[in-house]
């Protein structure tokens, strides 16, 4: 991933956030077939000597169900937008400003295997749904649906084990303008309304730096 240093972002807090909060990830492999491309929500744990792993689980007759270890890139897509020219507080100032996008993205690569034991899966299964349903009113479990149920989709699906051997990350947002353009960016932002735009009006402010003298 080309990425200028100042749009750099190393910082492991920050990286694990987005993976967080943008659980559904781009896993790319490259098999006797070429290249491909899956889209998993994972779930980011730390294991037991420390490192990173990111589970989750595929569809028994996916290609990635029968993978033993393989080397995957993994990619986290957080909030990203459409920037126009309109909103650079310069363009009055001769006009030379262009469009652009900004996003934030997570790249993990790292070495993916498969598990088939029921009780590790099962044990997903209560992790994933606990993750995802704590913010509803009244959150659904997996012991709400019957047994004879969930033990049929538990032999249909194949767990995912990746464990993480780098993480880099890229938050374009506008650091690269000055402080100016800045405030008029995240105002164009806010005035655009949308969920997104939203988001990346909080990026611009929290990582947004005026260029360097």
């Amino acid at each position: 991933m080309y990425c200028p240093a100042h749009f750099d972002e190393t910082r492991l807090p920050v990286l694990h956030e987005l993976m967080r909060h943008h659980p559904l990830a781009t896993l790319v492999t490259v098999g006797a077939n070429g290249l491909s491309a899956e889209h998993v929500p994972l779930l980011l744990r730390r294991g037991a000597a420390g490192q990173d792993l990111l589970v989750g689980h595929v569809a028994r007759g996916n290609p990635l169900a029968q993978a033993h270890l393989a080397d995957v890139l993994v990619v986290f897509q957080g909030p990203q937008c459409y920037v126009s020219p309109n909103w650079y507080a310069s363009k009055v100032d001769g006009g030379q400003v262009v469009p652009t996008w900004n996003y934030a993205v997570v790249h993990a690569t790292g070495t993916l295997r498969t598990l088939d034991d029921p009780t590790w899966k099962r044990a997903l299964l209560h992790e994933l749904t606990q993750a995802h349903e704590q913010a509803q009113p009244h959150p659904w479990a997996v012991d709400d649906a019957p047994a004879p149920y969930i033990e049929r989709l538990l032999g249909a699906i194949v767990g995912i084990e990746i464990e993480v051997t780098a993480l880099s990350g890229k938050w374009k947002v506008s650091q690269n303008q000055p402080a100016a353009n800045q405030a008029s960016v995240v105002a164009g932002l806010r005035h655009a309304g949308s969920e997104q735009h939203h988001a990346m009006a909080d990026l611009v402010q929290a990582f947004g730096k005026p260029p360097a003298p």
